[in-house]
């Protein structure tokens, strides 16, 4: 299992986890910052569970490519 936690709240809207994981992420017209989809919200945090081990690797190039360091990646 993937677990992704993304910290939106401290996001600069720099668009390189969307670039490297398009499937996870994508930007707010809003606020122009980023959303991680499919996810829930607990305390500013947004997380997904995905049984999908597919798409650990984009979500760890986003992880590491991320300037403020707020996407956390996990395999379970």
């Amino acid at each position: 299992m993937v677990v992704i936690t993304l910290q939106r709240n401290k996001c600069i809207g720099c668009n390189y986890c969307v670039e490297l994981a398009p499937a996870q992420f994508q930007m707010s017209k809003k606020d122009g910052k980023s959303v991680l989809l499919h996810a829930t919200e607990k305390k500013g945090f947004y997380t997904i569970k995905s049984y999908d081990d597919s798409i650990f690797e984009a979500s760890s190039e986003a992880k590491k490519a991320c300037p403020v360091k707020i996407i956390e990646v996990k395999q379970v």
